[in-house]
C-alpha cells in the first residue's frame, strides 16, 4: 500500500511537470525554466518508497508523449501552429523533457545513496523489510515485537517530535520511522493492551493543530504489529482528506475502504446522492436535513432543532429521500451517511489542493 502522503505528492508532481513543460514552450527560446521542486521532492520520495527509477521516468515519459500528441493533433486540426512553427516547439519540448528527466534521476539517485547513511534510515529499512515479511533480526530494532502494539501515523511539521511526545506521555515504548516528507510512522508498544480512545483523546490535546494523526487498532505479536500499521495507513487517507484531523481506524474503516475502491466510492455517490441531486435545488434541503439527521444520531427531533424547522418538516424531507432512492433509511442509513461523508471529503480535498497551489 502506498503511503497516502506519497499519493498526494504524486499528483502535485504530475501537475508541476505539466506546468514546467508549458512554461518551456511559452518562454523565450534558449532560456531555461527551473525544474519544479515538487518533481524533485517526489523523486526522492519514490526512492524512499523503493519505487524504481524506471517507473518514475515512465510516468514523465507518458506525460511527454501525451503533450506531444496533443500539439500534433491540434496542428493537424488547423487550430494550432503551422508545421514550420511546430518543429521548434517540439524541439523545445524534447529539451525540456531531457532536463526534467536528468534532474529527477539525479535527485532520485542522491536520495537512494543516502538512505543507509544514518541509524534512523537503517531502522526504517529494517521496519520496511519486516512489514514486507522479510527475515530481520528483531533485536536490531530495540523494540519488543512480542508485546502489544498500536500503530500510528502523523503527517505535518513536527510529526516525529509529536509522536515522541505522545509516547512519553503514555509511558509506552516507541518504534519511530520517518515516512514521506513530513510523515512519520510509529508503534506504541507495551505488555498491557493499549486503549485507542485514551490515545486519541491525548492526541487531540497534545499534537499541534496542523498535524494530521491516524491510529490503528491494538495488535499483538509480529502479525498484530503489521496489521495495526496497515490500519493506521488506511485511516490516514481519511485524515488527509476529511475535516477530522485525528482519526481511528475503527471509526473510519468503511470510508478508508471506499477511498481505495473507485467503483465503490462512485457507486455510493451515484446510487444514494444522484437521485437527490436530480431534484429541485439539486436536493440541497434534503441533503442538509440528512447531514443534521446523522449528526444528531438519527434523531429527527434533534435534527429539527438544529435546522430551526419543525419535526414534521424533517419527517417529510426524510420520506422524500426514501422515495427518491427507493428504499427506507432503516436499511441503507450506513451507506447513505458514507456517501455524504465521501462527498464532503472530496470537496475538502479539492479546496485543500487549491490552497496548496496558492501557498507554493
Amino acid at each position: 500500500m502506498e503511503d497516502p502522503a506519497y499519493a498526494l505528492g504524486l499528483r502535485r508532481a504530475v501537475s508541476a511537470g505539466l506546468e514546467f513543460a508549458i512554461a518551456c514552450l511559452q518562454g523565450p527560446p534558449g532560456e531555461p525554466v527551473a525544474v519544479p521542486e515538487a518533481a524533485l521532492a517526489q523523486a526522492r520520495a519514490a526512492a524512499r518508497n523503493e519505487i524504481s527509477l524506471d517507473v518514475v521516468i515512465r510516468r514523465y515519459s507518458a506525460g511527454y508523449t501525451l503533450l506531444g500528441d496533443f500539439l500534433l493533433e491540434d496542428a493537424g486540426a488547423g487550430g494550432g501552429p503551422a508545421a514550420l512553427e511546430l518543429r521548434p516547439l517540439l524541439r523545445s519540448l524534447s529539451v525540456a523533457f531531457e532536463r526534467l528527466v536528468a534532474a529527477v534521476a539525479c535527485a532520485y539517485s542522491e536520495e537512494a545513496k543516502s538512505r543507509f547513511q544514518t541509524a534512523e534510515r537503517r531502522r526504517g529499512e529494517w521496519v520496511r523489510k519486516l512489514l514486507a515479511g522479510d527475515l530481520v533480526d528483531p533485536e536490531q530494532l530495540g523494540y519488543q515485537l512480542e508485546h502489544w502494539h498500536l500503530g500510528a501515523l502523523a503527517c505535518g511539521a513536527g510529526a516525529l517530535e509529536s509522536l515522541r511526545t505522545l509516547a512519553k506521555a503514555l509511558d509506552r515504548s516507541l518504534l519511530l520511522v520517518r515516512g514521506e516528507e513530513e510523515t512519520a510512522w510509529a508503534w506504541l508498544g507495551g505488555r498491557a493492551r493499549p486503549e485507542p480512545e485514551a490515545v486519541l483523546r491525548l492526541a487531540e490535546r497534545a499534537l499541534p493543530e496542523d498535524v494530521r494523526f491516524a491510529l490503528g487498532e491494538p495488535g499483538r505479536g509480529i502479525e498484530g504489529w503489521r496489521l495495526t500499521h496497515r490500519q493506521a495507513k488506511a485511516a490516514m487517507a481519511v485524515a488527509l482528506r476529511g475535516p477530522e484531523s485525528r482519526v481511528r481506524y475503527f471509526d473510519v474503516a468503511l470510508l478508508a475502504a471506499a477511498l481505495r475502491d473507485d467503483v465503490l466510492e462512485g457507486s455510493l455517490r451515484e446510487v444514494y446522492l444522484g437521485p437527490l441531486r436530480r431534484t429541485q435545488d439539486r436536493g440541497a434541503p434534503l441533503i442538509e436535513t440528512l447531514h443534521a439527521y446523522f449528526a444528531c444520531g438519527r434523531n429527527a427531533t434533534s435534527a429539527a432543532a438544529a435546522l430551526g424547522v419543525s419535526r414534521q418538516t424533517v419527517s417529510v424531507r426524510l420520506r422524500a429521500v426514501e422515495e427518491k432512492i427507493g428504499r427506507p433509511l432503516a436499511t441503507c442509513g450506513v451507506q447513505l451517511e458514507m456517501a455524504l461523508r465521501l462527498q464532503d471529503m472530496t470537496a475538502g480535498s479539492t479546496a485543500a489542493s487549491v490552497d496548496e497551489r496558492q501557498v507554493e
